[in-house]
């Protein structure tokens, strides 16, 4: 039966690791990293690693993936959520106590530019924690 380059991808890190693990010499390792990528079938590939022990330590990223649970959300995130919107709610809080103290000081209702700090950055977080919230 033929190789794919996937199957010498996973052979070349089983020898790789037996290297890291001292159990190749560089020769000997490059002598099977040679041969692997010379191998068109499994009947080539099978002797360049038949002494070296499987270890079920290591799983390909594809197995790591699929079995990897995902990470819970730490109280971090949540956090540091709560103070931008904290911020933002004192930035826009201050601006428009600035507005109000300019309107009353001239008698009339000036236009309203406060909008101009609260949309664009709360339209930010606001985004931010729906995605966030939809990731989860």
């Amino acid at each position: 039966m033929r190789a794919s380059d996937g199957d010498r991808e996973k052979i070349a890190a089983r020898l790789r690791d037996a290297h890291g693990e001292g159990r190749l010499s560089i020769e000997e390792f490059n002598d099977r990293l040679d041969a692997l990528y010379q191998a068109q079938t499994y009947g080539e590939i099978e002797p360049l690693v038949r002494d070296i022990p499987v270890m079920r330590t290591h799983q390909t990223p594809e197995i790591v993936k699929a079995t990897a649970p995902a990470p819970a959300p730490s109280k971090k995130d949540g956090k540091a959520m709560r103070v931008l919107w904290t911020i933002w709610a004192c930035a826009v809080s201050l601006n428009v106590m600035i507005w109000l103290l300019v309107s009353l000081g001239n008698g009339n209702a000036e236009y309203f530019w406060p909008i101009w700090v609260a949309g664009p950055w709360g339209a930010v977080l606001l985004t931010v924690t729906l995605i966030r919230k939809a990731a989860r």
